[in-house]
């Protein structure tokens, strides 16, 4: 998907549908001129509705409409007639999409299964007719509710990338070669620093017809849970991952040190995120040989499982997807958050 084509963030003003009024009608024919009351209730006003889209990929369907408008409900009418609901606004959205509250930053609500509706935004209630007013006492009531106005608020939508496995890693790791070479995904790959600007998915085929998603997400740089590199933009596309997969090259200083600065700006940014399982990768690992890596090991961190792998000679693959599929089936569908 084309970087300017990927939309993960927008502000959208929502206002739902006022309720219609009540009717004070009396029931008149030509063989009664005095009938009682019958006026109908009022429609509701229209919902503004998120429902998750499996095939939508981006929010970019909603940057230019800063303003969603719902209808409003009609009038009721004579004979207890009550008045049409006001027409709902449906947002389809990708599944991963988090609706929050612009002034607070309250998330609302979240949509991860396709075919998901949730209300967003509820239209007011019709009011009721005078029907509902008629006593013992007041057998002629001439007045009926109005209906009660409908809500405007401005709602923020983000987009959290779901995938079974998320790549984490420095700029210029190797995450983009590492997708295009395990699945069919085309990410752009240079040799230089902040190449992949936007997430990108891909489909790894595992063995007997089975398959996981995998997601690189662009590089980490320290302080980026401040905002700094790419920050936030990034960050929280990583919350809906199941695994995390570590990718540090073989020829940096110390991978320890790097694989740290990494874990670090993720526990800065949501301590959560380490309560998933991680694995680390040490990639472009055919630029050092068998001796070098033996005496590497001792230097790697010791909470994490890990593997030299090298996507351009196509080394250590088949075991990085067994370790990937076996720790993905024990975890769960994304994680816990």
């Amino acid at each position: 998907m084309s970087e300017k084509n990927f939309i993960d963030y927008v502000k959208i003003c929502c206002r739902s549908g006022a309720g219609g009024a009540g009717s004070a009608h009396f029931f008149r024919d030509r063989l009664n001129s005095k009938g009682g009351p019958d006026g109908g209730d009022g429609g509701r006003g229209g919902h503004i509705i998120l429902k998750g889209n499996a095939q939508l990929w981006t929010l970019l369907h909603l940057k230019y409409q800063k303003h969603i408008i719902a209808g409003s409900g009609e009038g009721g009418s004579g004979g207890g007639s009550t008045g049409a609901n006001g027409g709902d606004i449906i947002l389809e959205v990708p599944l991963g999409t988090v609706a929050k509250d612009a002034e607070t930053g309250e998330i609302e609500i979240e949509i991860t299964e396709d075919g998901q509706k949730v209300v967003l935004l509820e239209g007011g209630l019709g009011g009721r007719g005078n029907t509902h007013f008629k006593s013992p006492t007041n057998q002629s009531p001439r007045y009926a509710q109005p209906g009660i106005p409908g809500k405007e608020e401005w709602k923020i939508l983000e987009l959290k990338v779901l995938a079974d496995v998320g790549l984490v890693g420095f700029p210029n790791a190797g995450k983009s070669t590492l997708l295009s070479v395990v699945t069919a995904a085309k990410p752009k790959v240079a040799s230089y620093a902040f190449t992949t600007l936007v997430p990108n998915l891909g489909i790894v085929k595992y063995r007997d017809y089975k398959s996981f998603i995998i997601a690189d997400i662009p590089g980490i740089i320290e302080n980026a849970h401040q905002g700094k590199g790419l920050g936030f933009r990034f960050l929280r596309h990583i919350e809906r991952n199941a695994t995390l997969l570590f990718l540090v090259a073989a020829d940096v200083d110390d991978i320890k040190k790097e694989y740290e600065i990494l874990l670090n700006e993720l526990k800065l940014y949501n301590p959560e995120l380490l309560d998933k399982p991680r694995i680390l990768a040490i990639s472009k690992s055919d630029l050092v040989d068998d001796e070098l890596k033996e005496m590497l090991k001792p230097e790697l961190p010791e909470d994490v499982p890990y593997l030299f792998i090298s996507a351009v000679a196509q080394q250590g693959l088949v075991e990085l997807k067994d370790l990937l599929w076996k720790t993905i089936n024990e975890t769960g569908k994304w994680g816990n958050i």
